[in-house]
């Protein structure tokens, strides 16, 4: 049983109503322990990175497509800019909204686990299971650090992406495709940092699944 296989309205309706420990525990009931939550959180988000890093490479392209203008219809050049920088938006949101969920579940699976751990009656089964405990968690820590390096990196791109569109959007002409010209080294620059930090994450996402799937 997997977690494609429920209404997606009722759990979204149960993380909605600010109910995670409900939506966990109807999970439990049903089959699904938080730690398959964990991992398939942490696809969704590698996933997620993946689609991002192919999104921030469309917007260069684009950008770069703009400031290599020589004439034609300048609003059209426009909207096709506008398009990418929206789309990286909605992109980052996503990655931000992913990360979200992966801390969430985490801060309950790890709870439980240490919760748990006092149930042992065997004292090497104690010792055993706690190793694992905190093993997972310091490769969740190097997980999570890693996310949110390569989130952090969206922002600065969005924040001269903006301008530039802001910019164009309110003078279609020569001055303003010299002014996107001016800032395509920095763009460049700035996306090809992000691109790294998200090939690392994603990475990191990889190992961690690995670790889970094999605990």
């Amino acid at each position: 049983m997997t977690l494609n296989n429920f209404s997606a309205a009722f759990f979204s309706f149960l993380l909605l109503s600010g109910c995670s420990s409900m939506y966990y525990n109807t999970l439990e009931q049903i089959g699904i322990p938080k730690r398959e939550v964990m991992v398939h959180r942490v696809e969704k988000a590698r996933d997620t990175q993946e689609e991002t890093k192919e999104q921030f490479k469309s917007a260069l392209e684009q950008f770069t497509a703009v400031t290599n203008y020589r004439g034609g219809d300048l609003e059209q050049v426009y909207n096709k800019l506008n398009t990418e920088y929206l789309a990286s938006v909605d992109k980052a949101d996503e990655v931000k909204k992913r990360i979200e969920d992966i801390e969430d579940v985490s801060e309950a699976l790890f709870a439980e686990w240490e919760e748990e751990l006092q149930q042992y009656s065997s004292a090497s089964l104690r010792r055993s299971s706690a190793r694992k405990l905190a093993n997972t968690r310091n490769h969740y820590q190097q997980l999570i650090a890693a996310m949110k390096r390569a989130e952090a990196k969206i922002e600065p791109v969005l924040a001269v992406f903006k301008d530039q569109v802001l910019y164009l959007k309110h003078n279609l002409n020569a001055q303003a495709i010299a002014s996107l010209k001016g800032e395509l080294d920095t763009v460049k620059a700035d996306i090809s940092s992000l691109i790294i930090a998200m090939e690392n994450s994603i990475d990191e996402a990889n190992a961690f699944i690995k670790t889970m799937e094999s605990n």
